[in-house]
């Protein structure tokens, strides 16, 4: 008998690749058939193909992605302060408000967002109530900006105000800063847009007597190493985004002496540790800086096509590539997140993926460590292997893994790190976030949690412009 005889009368094993019609066709035959949804690189969009063909093994662009991963993977952040905006933050001013994700107008932004604004303003005491602070934007005094374009970083609306107290984050690899509000807590809090009294009066206490407090207490110290506590929390089942219980005990645990060292009284000091012993969400206010500063350093590194901005409005969702400009973003309107609805919510409720928090993803850890922390399942829906397999696709678009934050599933692999706009367009892979889901309307907060991708379009717009600055013909300098 030959071979080719031996062939055709061995059971089937059929992959089908591309269109399910032919694996529809199979299964009513009885034959087993594994389905791959293959899709052409880039779409088959023609100018795309043109411009990764161009950069396929370009030497500047792989010099460049190791330079600036190295940057970003040897920036060491430390907390080592807490002061008002207005004071710390570049370029801040008394009527201006930073905001997260991309620029937008006010006419244009989500409902919590809109609503968060208006509780800044009337926290600062530019408005006594919801009319008059819509009749002081409508007027054209407030000005908005990007908190990303301002070394900061806020979830959800991400509102930061002139007199809010943001951290103060020094990377002291490369004497950068980053700067975030302190984390709230949960329920009816400002960043998903609520701006009742009780809301107001929190942010007051923590500007005039939790802030100073922390102060008192970093003063005594030589800053607080959270690259090490990041790195210890992965270790213990946090992903340092959605997941923070391991982080804030850690670092409840390490600023909880200098706190008794302080003259603040008894009162007083079990208030403020208290706060913090109760907000599980603590840390993700300090892990969210510590990302922006080390990818910060990683910014501007000509013919890099590392992301090094990943960030929501609640309308749009944006990015930033290493090799272009601070104020390049690449845009789309941002997708809704796909998960667990809290009981009484659904998907008519949702708005937009929204917040910066997406930067721990661009770091490399959230989403992208979610395989070292099956705990959160829980919270996005999904299995432990979701969770694993998500972890393990991140490698196919980015340009390095950091040991720096290793995950112990995984065999202790360095978390994927260095999205490369390029490897994202040719794979059609897009990164993962976990994130939380805001309701739509201003003040109703957190209704459930997932999983949500960038839109595509993002890193196309990006590759596009990237050629365009660095391709055939371009004459950069």
């Amino acid at each position: 008998m030959s071979k080719l005889h031996e062939l055709f009368n061995q059971p089937l094993q059929v992959i089908n690749i591309g269109t399910s019609k032919f694996k529809e066709d199979l299964d009513m035959q009885g034959i087993k058939t594994i389905q791959v949804d293959w899709q052409p690189p880039a779409g088959g969009n023609i100018q795309l193909l043109q411009a990764l063909d161009f950069f396929q093994d370009n030497e500047k662009v792989e010099k460049a992605n190791q330079e600036a991963v190295q940057c970003i993977k040897d920036a060491h952040p430390f907390l080592i302060d807490i002061g008002l905006a207005v004071d710390v933050i570049p370029r801040m001013h008394s009527k201006k408000i930073l905001h997260a994700g991309p620029s937008i107008a006010w006419e244009n932004m989500a409902g919590p967002m809109q609503g968060a604004i208006i509780g800044a303003l009337i926290f600062e005491g530019m408005a006594a109530n919801e009319e008059e602070a819509r009749a002081l934007i409508d007027a054209g005094e407030i000005e908005f900006a990007p908190c990303n374009e301002h070394a900061a970083v806020g979830p959800m609306a991400g509102i930061i105000s002139p007199s809010m107290p943001v951290h103060i984050i020094e990377n002291r690899t490369h004497g950068n800063r980053a700067y975030c509000s302190i984390n709230e807590g949960l329920g009816k809090v400002l960043r998903f847009g609520a701006f009742s009294n009780d809301v107001i009066e929190r942010l007051k206490w923590l500007r005039d007597v939790f802030a100073p407090a922390l102060k008192k207490a970093l003063v005594l110290t030589d800053g607080i190493d959270l690259k090490s506590l990041t790195a210890q929390a992965l270790h213990m089942g946090d992903e340092c985004h959605n997941r923070n219980k391991a982080a804030t005990s850690l670092f409840y645990k390490e600023i909880a002496d200098y706190f008794m060292q302080t003259d603040i009284d008894t009162d007083t000091l079990r208030e403020v540790l208290r706060f913090i012993q109760n907000n599980e969400h603590y840390y993700l206010n300090l892990s969210m800086p510590a990302c922006k500063a080390a990818l910060d350093a990683g910014h501007g590194v000509p013919y890099s096509t590392v992301v090094t901005t990943m960030a929501r409005n609640g309308v749009e969702f944006g990015i930033r590539i290493s090799g272009l400009g601070e104020k390049d973003w690449f845009t789309a309107p941002a997708n809704y997140i796909q998960g667990l609805f809290f009981p009484g919510y659904s998907e008519e409720d949702a708005t937009r993926d929204l917040g910066d928090s997406a930067i721990t993803e661009t770091m490399g850890i959230g989403g992208f460590a979610m395989g070292g922390s099956p705990a959160i399942v829980q919270f996005v829906g999904g299995e432990v292997e979701d969770a694993i397999h998500y972890s393990e696709q991140m490698y196919d678009i980015t340009v390095n893994e950091n040991s720096n934050y290793s995950i112990p599933t995984l065999n202790f692999r360095g978390a994927a790190f260095g999205i490369d706009v390029r490897k994202v367009v040719e794979t059609n892979i897009l990164p993962v976030i976990n994130t939380g889901m805001a309701h739509k309307e201003a003040g109703i907060g957190q209704i459930g949690a997932g999983i949500v991708h960038p839109p595509k379009e993002c890193f196309e717009k990006g590759l596009l412009r990237f050629y365009k600055v660095y391709g055939e013909g371009a004459t950069y300098e």
